[in-house]
């Protein structure tokens, strides 16, 4: 599998070297670099896009050619400013308006829920659970290639509904930030045990 990084940063080395090791084939590039394009066009089977969210929709906009057809995963949140909140709020999620920005592409929201020292992990279980990772996105053959990439990272992919809820996990996500970044929390605490739950 040919797998294409947009960024360069703490994301794009943490799970491009997990996927690297899981024997894929793997090329990011930066517009810093000047080596964006090369990354698209070598994500033959996926594309993650690993830049902040502040930067993510002008990014696969200026690549839309490049991206018609590619599985691009957004990993981005778009969450700021001292109460860490979203940066969408009141309008469509991240996810949403990357794909408007890229409308041939086939997004799918996933690995946003974690800091990029989780991804380091080899595996990343914690209580002798592997960890879960939850995909939002409307195409079944994109969701499949990225369920393989989360098995590759040893974690469970879990099915959290079409792009129209990654708002949800976008939220959860800044909710989470919030509550470990700005309180120290542990925010693991605030679910209970499947048993529990009332499922």
């Amino acid at each position: 599998m040919r797998i294409g990084i947009l960024g360069t940063g703490s994301m794009a080395d943490a799970l491009g070297g997990q996927w690297e090791r899981a024997g894929r084939d793997v090329v990011a590039g930066s517009r810093s670099r000047g080596d964006v394009r090369a990354a698209v066009a070598h994500g033959r089977d996926a594309v993650l896009l690993a830049v902040p969210y502040t930067a993510a929709v002008d990014l696969v906009a200026g690549l839309e050619v490049a991206l018609r057809g590619r599985v691009l995963i957004d990993c981005t949140n778009p969450v700021g400013g001292p109460d860490f909140g979203l940066l969408t709020a009141g309008g469509p999620a991240a996810a949403e308006r990357i794909a408007a920005a890229a409308p041939g592409a086939r997004v799918v929201k996933a690995f946003n829920l974690c800091h990029e020292s989780v991804w380091r992990l080899t595996p990343p279980v914690f209580g002798g659970r592997p960890l879960a990772v939850p995909l939002c996105g409307d195409d079944e053959d994109a969701l499949t290639v990225v369920r393989r990439l989360v098995r590759d990272l040893g974690c469970e992919p879990l099915n959290a509904g079409g792009l129209d809820r990654a708002g949800l996990l976008e939220a959860t996500a800044a909710l989470l930030i919030g509550l470990w970044v700005g309180q120290g929390a542990d925010a693991q605490a605030i679910a209970p045990p499947l048993e529990f739950s009332g499922a």
